[in-house]
């Protein structure tokens, strides 16, 4: 403190669990800046391993700046020195943060006192903090868990309202099919949205302390963020950041197991990626292989991007291929006369299991967004009926990302070929409307608004029969429950009529 008053600067030492000073910081009469951490967060509660102790020139006690450095750098606990007031004498005043709780605290404080009658064994109050972080975060939140551990962040776009309770539900959906452990949501509700952060380098910093309470190593954002975003997001979070076309891709990947899916999502994954390269982006070793630059005075950015390009260009004339095979399949099968149905649907409307059991197939159903990403072609069998085909495509989404419905493209010409378009929707989903209208949107932009369509309402084992009554009139629809076995004969019939008022149609 001597030092402090004799050059009028603020004094900070940054010191680690050992006991060992780690930096020695100096400010001007008014504030002090931490330098970056080369110590990464360390123990059962992601702290960062350091406290930070600084001296302050006006009597004054922890500021917000001091707390806010607390919060986001996960410090395991923040001190100022400073003269006490109206006595003699130096006084301490430490704050540290806290587990989640109902005031919403994000941290609390020592009371400040002489710093000679300090007497705290550090090693001791970090080893019972953590233990107190880490009863509060449960099971779900051990360090050491395989799973990514997110908070998702929902933005209320100004002039664009959406279901939020709905919206977040669909997210934590996503979150789950991509093995991501949603731990809370946020909703924000922006006047005007940041060109850096978003939402404000206020709400960042608020939803990075909860981050801190809860565990969480990632954030999600349900709107597309530019590549500076994200950055800058990551920079202030220290966290990785992702957006929901980022999360949709992710799951593709996952759930890509044939040679065209995966082409279909590397190419969908390369079209995101490069418009969104900079100058510091990190080099896509995967995709280098075999390929050579233009000359060693060429740089880097460039020879990413032209290297994307060859494999875009490499993958497009792959599915080209593909598309050709597809299309003799599907001359036999026009030549045949046999009709044609295809299963259209919001992902996880059930329509795996319905091609399952109506013909006695054994796809593979999971109770997960885009489970299913392969087009399956299966014949009738339930029971013994005429010879129809069927056809089960991707599941559709909200605002389903572009690079995906153009990688995907040549999956969805299978409709093209169908008599009849079997629109699949869950009927205990709380926004079926707007479903059903996202569904048809895909379908009008495919150029498939005059093919013939029928509403086919699923899960109805999970809604009052009453309003599955009421719904099915509105819609003039067929109601079923595939996982019961129920209304499934009614169905048939409703196809087979179908596809007869189709075939007198073309007639």
């Amino acid at each position: 403190m001597d030092i402090s008053k004799e050059t009028s600067r603020q004094i900070g030492l940054i010191i680690n669990r050992r006991g060992l000073i780690e930096y020695v910081i100096v400010g001007d009469n008014r504030r002090i800046e931490i330098p970056p951490l080369s110590t990464e967060r360390t123990g059962r509660a992601r702290f960062r391993g350091v406290r930070f102790i600084h001296t302050h020139l006006r009597g004054e006690l922890l500021s917000r700046e001091d707390l806010t450095d607390l919060a986001l750098l996960q410090l395991d606990l923040v001190a100022c020195i400073t003269e006490m007031r109206g006595e003699k004498g130096e006084a301490i005043h430490a704050g540290y943060l806290i587990p989640e709780n109902r005031e919403g605290r994000a941290w609390d404080f020592m009371e400040p006192g002489p710093v000679s009658e300090m007497d705290l064994d550090f090693t001791e109050f970090i080893t019972e903090l953590e233990n107190e972080f880490v009863r509060e975060r449960g099971r779900f939140y051990v360090t050491k868990d395989k799973h990514d551990r997110c908070v998702i962040v929902s933005v209320v776009i100004p002039g664009r309202e959406k279901n939020v309770d709905d919206y977040i539900a669909e997210m934590k959906d996503l979150c789950y099919s991509a093995g991501i452990t949603a731990l809370d949501a946020v909703v924000q509700r922006p006047k005007e949205l940041h060109p850096r952060y978003l939402i404000g380098r206020g709400k960042v910093e608020e939803i990075v302390m909860k981050c801190q309470q809860l565990g969480a190593d990632l954030l999600v954002f349900d709107e597309e963020l530019t590549p500076g975003q994200i950055k800058s997001i990551s920079e202030i979070t220290e966290l990785k950041v992702i957006d929901r076309n980022q999360l949709i891709l992710d799951i593709f990947a996952g759930r890509a197991n044939t040679t065209e899916s995966k082409i279909q999502v590397e190419l969908a994954q390369l079209r995101y990626i490069l418009p969104r390269l900079t100058e510091k982006s990190t080099a896509f070793s995967r995709l280098m292989g075999g390929i050579g630059g233009r000359g060693p005075g060429e740089q880097k950015l460039e020879v990413d991007r032209r290297r994307i390009r060859d494999r875009i260009a490499f993958l497009e004339r792959r599915l080209t291929q593909i598309r050709n095979v597809r299309e003799k399949k599907r001359e036999r099968r026009r030549s045949s006369s046999i009709p044609i149905v295809s299963i259209v649907g919001y992902t996880n409307s059930g329509k795996s299991t319905l091609l399952n059991l109506l013909t006695k197939s054994r796809v593979e159903v999971e109770d997960k967004p885009f489970s299913t990403l392969n087009p399956t072609t299966r014949m009738i069998k339930y029971p013994e009926r005429k010879r129809i085909i069927l056809t089960d495509t991707v599941g559709f989404i909200t605002r389903l990302p572009e690079v995906l419905l153009r990688a995907f493209m040549a999956t969805l010409e299978e409709l093209e070929d169908a008599h009849l378009l079997l629109h699949l929707v869950d009927i205990s989903a709380p926004d079926l409307e707007d479903r059903i209208a996202s569904v048809e949107g895909v379908i009008d932009g495919l150029g498939l608004a005059g093919k013939r369509r029928l509403i086919v309402f699923n899960k109805t084992d999970r809604v009052d029969p009453a309003v599955v009554a009421n719904v099915e009139r509105r819609y003039d629809a067929v109601s079923i429950s595939s996982l019961k076995k129920q209304g499934i004969d009614r169905l048939i019939s409703a196809i087979e009529t179908a596809v007869a008022a189709e075939n007198l149609a073309v007639n």
